[in-house]
This record gives C-alpha cells, structure tokens and sequence, in this order.
C-alpha cells in the first residue's frame, strides 16, 4: 500500500511517481491525515493518452475469443486478490463502514465476465437484403479511448460498471478518480496489472484534468457519474466534440408509502433507502409521500427502526458514517434548518451526534410536516435526511413524486398489485422499485430521466456506449446494376415534358 500513499498514477502494469502538486487526504472521520495524492501535470497526461491510445489500436484487433477470456483472467484475479487494503482506504478516505467497502470491492467481478461474454455473443446484425446477390450487416467497432470521471461514494463499483463495457468493446480507458477516493483507486488498479501494457490508466487530480479528459481528441467517450451541474459541464463538453458520453447525475428519489403498505417492512425498507452510506448514494430516498391513513403508523416505526443504528467511524461497528467532508454536512445542515424554520418537525436526528464533535458526523434524520415547496424537497440533499410529505392518496403520492426536476429512482411500498403496476408506469424515473429499494442488475440498464442524465450503464445499452457501428454492403458477385449511371434514355422527359416510352 505505501506506493499509492504518495502522489503517483498509473499505467498497467506500472505506479509513476507523479510531478504535480501534492494533496493531503484527511480521514472524514478523524481528520487525521492518511496520505497524499497527486493531481498530474498536462504533460503526465498527454503522454499517458499517446500510450494508452497505442495500446488500444492492438486490442482492438485482438479477436472477441481472446478478448473475452483475457477479461474472465481479470475477473479471476478480482476475486483472488486480498481486497481488505482498498477497502480500509476507502472507508478512511470517505467514511464508507468496512462491511460496504469490502462489499463494494468483491462485487466488480461479475461485471466483467458479463461483458467478456456479451461483446462475444453479440457484434453486429445481419440484415434482409434489399438487392439480390447482398450481403448486408452492421458490425460494432471500438471508439478508441475512453475516459471515466468517478465519484467519492462508489469509487470501484462505478468504476468496474463502464469501465468492463469499455473493454469489452475493444477501447482502452483512463479512469479519472474522485478527489475523494484517489488512494482506494490507486489501490485496486493493481487488479490490472495483467491486462495488456498500457491498456488503462489512472490519473489523480481535480477538475482540470477531468476536464482536460474530456477536451482531449485523443479521448472518444466519456462516462460521468456525479452532479448535475458538473455533469451538464461535461455533456456539453462532450458535445461540442460531438463525443458520446453516458452522464449519471444524481437525484432527489420519491418513495411511495401507499396505504396498503406492509408497515414493518416498509419501515425497515425506508431505512436502507433513505440512510445507506450515510445517505450519499445517487438513488437515496430523499423525499417521501405517505398516504395519510397510515403516516402516523409508519412515521413511529420508521423512527423505531433508525434509532436503531449505529453511527461512528467506519471501521468499527457503524451503520452511519461521517458525511465525506464539512462542506457536504454543512450544505445538509442548511437545508434541514431551512425546513425547520419553514414548519417541518424533527422526528429524530437533526444533530451532530454526542461524543461524534471530531469528525463529519450527522445525525440520521427524520422531518415531517414538510410540504413541497421546501428546499429539502427540491435539491439534491447526498445526506442522512429524508424530508416525509403527508398526503391525502395513491393518485397524489404519484403526482408529487414526479414534480421534480429530477428522474433517477423512485419507489413504493404497496401490497396491493394494482397499485404496484400503475406506479411501474406512471413515475417518471429511470428506474422503479417495488417494496425492494436501490437494487441493480448487471444486465438491466441503470440510469436516469430529465436532468438525472443521459444514456445508460450496465445491460446492452452500456455496452452500446462504448462503441460504433458500420454497416457494410457486400456483392460478393460483382454485376453492374440498372440503377447505376448513366441512366436509360426511357427514364427521362423529352422536349414536351413527356415521358420517353
């Protein structure tokens, strides 16, 4: 690990010491210092992209066969590698509890092998042919390189999500990880050092290298994940190159609460929903809409079940972790006491946790009596706060679920399938979730609507991402055609405008 603790960056199968400016990396936690990281100078990176773009003319000539089975090696090696290292780093970079941390890790494998196979299976289509003696078909080719501009709150997962359809594709990457979690990224690189010289690349820095990433001709897909802002900067960067990118860029998700939800469990539900990773995860439930002949019921048992967790540093025996810095608990702190102040009550939280001074810690926290119109109900909170709107029905749930600029998830708790169909149609999001919140599948498309992003990750479509096609026409017996030039006399008007017989 020590390597990484130093400012460096990394091109397989190799860490470089890097020549740019040094940052320190403070524990959320403790605020002690865990190592440094480097930000690459212009130059680190313009020579990296000429490597990795060299690299990358070679894989992409390598058959799907050896391709795939060079991705299934990668693949065995996650799941071989000691990941507990990357893991610690991560929960002492951004406070993530160590059970999540080592969860994140030792779930990437999968991806991979799910690539390698569907790259192989499928590269292209044959078509009916619109002229006898035709071959007609697309074949899918690679982009070239593409760049991946990461976020703190899952810097691996996220990572392995398009980076393993990139790959697949036949690109080579460079991985643009959060300031945040630069020394947990650097550590998993090493999972890479048996993958073709050169092929993919970490380069550390802040906004002007992700920006100098996505300017760069020698880049030719982007994928982001963070927020709207940044990623509005990037799609419109990208575009001005006329570069595909796929951007994820966060949410303010609604959860549903109908009145024939299973209390308990939708209690229980709410909890994971609302204050995993201390709620900065991009499909947290932020606002939530209960049917009043059953608020009160679930309100007590939502409260119940999150006085039971633990709040605390990461590597002990927590569920809550510090928020990843002060400006982010300080930006949720303002929006909880501007609903305060605005009417909404306070369940439970609302604080910095006693004994917890040292540290970015937050209370998890409940407010009710809030209404629509609210900051905490129009913004992006990414904090241990979920703001509860009471309302009269199913019908007006929904409704006030979809007044939002946002798109990603939403879900509900219902026990009744009626209800269940309709709000698989009605919500307007990316993604639904019926009495089960925030999971995936590697191959479903994730991704959101309106301003949540653009394009997809994971399925066919994250695959689609990372390459072009060509279609191709092919006479394999060669005859000269009637449609060729130069036309037949009879297809033309002579002088009184008639048509020649």
């Amino acid at each position: 690990m020590t390597d990484i603790l130093r400012p460096c960056y990394y091109l397989a199968p190799d860490f470089h010491a890097s020549q740019g400016a040094a940052h320190d990396v403070i524990d959320p936690a403790t605020l002690e210092t865990v190592g440094a990281r480097a930000a690459v100078t212009a130059d680190e990176c313009d020579s990296v992209l000429d490597r990795v773009n060299a690299a990358q003319r070679k894989w992409a000539r390598t058959d799907a066969k050896t391709r795939a089975a060079t991705l299934h090696r990668l693949a065995n090696r996650i799941e071989a590698h000691d990941m507990t290292d990357c893991a610690i780093l991560m929960s002492r970079e951004m406070g993530k509890p160590y059970p999540e941390a080592i969860g994140e890790v030792a779930n990437c494998a999968p991806i991979f092998r799910y690539y390698a196979e569907m790259a192989r299976d499928e590269a292209g289509k044959v078509a009916g042919t619109t002229q006898i003696g035709s071959l007609q078909f697309a074949r899918y080719e690679p982009l070239g390189v593409s760049a991946h501009i990461m976020p703190f709150n899952f810097p691996i997962l996220l990572m392995c999500w398009t980076v393993a359809a990139s790959l697949a594709a036949g690109n080579g990457a460079i991985i643009k990880p959060a300031e945040a979690t630069t020394l947990s990224t650097l550590e998993f690189m090493k999972v890479f050092d048996d993958m073709p010289a050169d092929l993919i690349a970490c380069l550390p820095g802040g906004v002007e290298v992700g920006k100098a990433l996505v300017d760069s001709p020698k880049t030719h897909a982007v994928a982001f994940t963070g927020s709207v802002k940044a990623g509005q900067a990037v799609a419109e960067a990208a575009a001005r190159r006329l570069k595909p990118a796929v951007i994820e860029a966060g949410g303010s998700d609604p959860m549903v609460i109908s009145a024939h939800a299973p209390i308990a469990i939708a209690a229980a539900g709410a909890v994971t929903g609302a204050f995993h990773m201390s709620g900065q995860v991009c499909t947290s439930t932020e606002r939530m809409y209960v049917v009043d002949s059953v608020h009160d019921a679930f309100i007590e048992a939502f409260v119940a079940e999150t006085k039971r967790l633990r709040i605390g540093n990461g590597l002990k025996k927590s569920e809550i972790g510090p928020l990843v810095s002060e400006a982010a608990r300080a930006r949720v702190m303002q929006l909880v006491d501007d609903a305060v102040a605005a009417g909404a009550k306070v369940e439970c939280g609302g604080r910095v946790p006693e004994g917890l001074e040292t540290g970015w810690f937050y209370e998890p926290t409940i407010l009710t009596n809030c209404t629509p119109d609210m900051a905490i109900q129009r913004q992006e909170v990414f904090g241990p706060v979920v703001s509860v709107v009471r309302v009269s029905d199913f019908d007006t749930a929904i409704a006030m679920a979809n007044d939002s600029e946002f798109g990603l998830g939403a879900s509900i708790f219902t026990t009744d399938l009626a209800e269940a169909h309709e709000a698989t149609e009605r919500l307007e999001a990316g993604m639904v979730w019926v009495n089960n919140p925030m999971i995936d599948n590697d191959a479903l498309p994730f991704g959101g609507w309106k301003n949540s992003g653009i394009g997809r990750e994971l399925g066919r479509m994250g695959l689609d991402t990372f390459r072009r096609t060509k279609m191709v026409i092919m006479d394999h017996q060669p005859v000269r055609h009637d449609w060729w030039y130069p036309y037949d006399d009879e297809w033309f008007l002579d002088a009184g405008g008639r048509k020649h017989v």
